[in-house]
């Protein structure tokens, strides 16, 4: 099991190019089960878990072909994250020709939860789909109620047995629809359900992050009619058949905001570029008021701090709010803050496990239900942490970073789930990270 050794504290400065959005490649992916005609996407990011989409979508009769030599099929220690930085990864996806299962078995699933987005498509082209359920997962229960309520409304029976979800529908209809609470996977699949469903389908409720928007994008290439994306209201009007399409993945925003919360926290000078500046809005903004210069430009941001650090409270909440998923990152920032930073996480109901290891580096912070209070400035040490989720192994390398001395982070593999050849990237500008390959 490959760890990460950081020696620190560093400064970091120079550029660094973020990926393709993991969250959005995953759900673009999976769309590709509604085309008739190949499908060629750029920007795919270099991260385990195209990998484990790739497989999937092989499962259930879609060939994928790497067509520049991209880091997608890396294998070995370190797999993708150890991959080349530079270079576009580009995919081409050929849909079945055939007969093909229409399932997602425990198997191909078991590590990532975003499986679940293959039910929509399978359903709505094939007629039926059999898929595993989601387990638990370390930041909180995560439940598909939603996904099925929305199918259901479509007109798709439904049943739930032996730890899978089995969903028929001759030819789906066009209903209105409101999620109980916005759900971005959920969004997504009843959106992409709703692609090939008989009439016009409006939900309502929708989740309004920048990944759904982007998949509303690829899917209206392939021929579809979508309004809306990007609102809490989408309107999709139903067609006979998607074709192929020729789509660019977009910035991953969370990946850059790491690196940017890095810059802040390090004292450094980062620019990140393929980034919008308008996707990360909220945490530029507590950047800036923590008394770091932020700057951009179209494709690019950058963040430097020379002065004192100072706290500020955050509350995460769906976009257009502070994500969740830059939550932990914040969290290791504010422990070199004057001051009581109150974080107020609101998401996932079980996202502060990241807190005992930064405890363990010297970090002050409590917490008390869904909040955290974070006191500093505190001198972090290096010592042995164990990653616990994708963000919280962000998190720790970010600490690690501050920290005096040695810093090894086990369990990276989460790590490898959403960020492309971070050691190597942190590695450019000036960060001593390197990965120590597992028996």
């Amino acid at each position: 099991m490959d760890r990460f050794r950081v020696v620190g504290p560093n400064r970091l400065e120079g550029r660094v190019r973020a990926a393709g959005a993991k969250n959005a490649a995953l759900p673009a992916l999976a769309a590709t089960l509604l085309a008739d005609a190949p499908v060629v996407l750029r920007g795919v990011p270099g991260v385990a878990d195209m990998r484990t989409m790739r497989r999937l979508l092989a499962h259930d009769g879609v060939r994928s072909a790497e067509l520049n030599g991209s880091p997608l099929g890396v294998s070995g220690a370190g797999g993708a994250a150890a991959a080349a930085v530079a270079g576009e990864s580009v995919l081409e996806l050929q849909p079945s020709t055939g007969p093909a299962p229409d399932e997602a078995p425990y198997e191909l699933v078991k590590t990532m939860r975003a499986s679940v987005l293959v039910l929509g498509p399978l359903l709505a082209r094939r007629g039926h789909a059999r898929v595993s359920l989601p387990g638990g997962c370390a930041i909180g229960v995560r439940p598909i109620d939603q996904h099925l309520a929305g199918l259901e409304a479509l007109g798709a029976t439904v049943e739930l047995t032996a730890g899978y979800v089995e969903a028929r529908a001759q030819r789906l209809t066009g209903a209105h629809f409101r999620f109980a609470l916005p759900t971005v996977t959920g969004t997504e699949n009843v959106m992409m359900a709703a692609t090939l469903a008989r009439g016009t389908t409006v939900l309502e409720n929708c989740a309004r992050e920048p990944e759904v928007e982007d998949l509303a994008r690829l899917l209206v290439a392939m021929g579809a009619s979508i309004e809306g994306a990007g609102e809490d209201r989408i309107t999709i009007e139903g067609v006979e058949r998607l074709g192929g399409a020729d789509h660019t993945i977009l910035p991953d925003r969370i990946e850059g905001g790491t690196y940017l919360i890095a810059a802040a926290a390090t004292g450094g000078d980062v620019t990140v570029d393929n980034l919008d500046a308008e996707h990360l809005a909220p945490l530029l903004e507590k950047l800036a008021g923590a008394g770091a210069v932020v700057e951009s430009g179209p494709g690019w941001v950058r963040v430097r701090r020379d002065g004192e650090l100072l706290p500020r409270d955050i509350v995460t909440a769906p976009h257009p709010g502070f994500p969740t998923d830059l939550q932990a990152q914040y969290m290791a920032l504010m422990t070199q803050a004057r001051g009581h930073a109150a974080i107020c996480e609101t998401v996932f109901e079980n996202r502060f496990q990241h807190v005992p290891e930064l405890a363990r580096m010297g970090a002050s912070i409590s917490v008390e239900g869904n909040l955290a209070k974070v006191t500093g400035p505190t001198r972090l040490s290096g010592a042995k942490v164990m990653a616990t989720d994708l963000r919280a192994s962000a998190c720790l390398v970010l600490a690690g970073l501050v920290a005096g001395g040695e810093t090894m982070i086990d369990r990276i593999y989460h790590l490898d789930r959403g960020y492309e050849a971070m050691e190597r990237k942190l590695q450019s500008l000036g960060g001593r990270v390197e990965r120590i390959a597992g028996p």
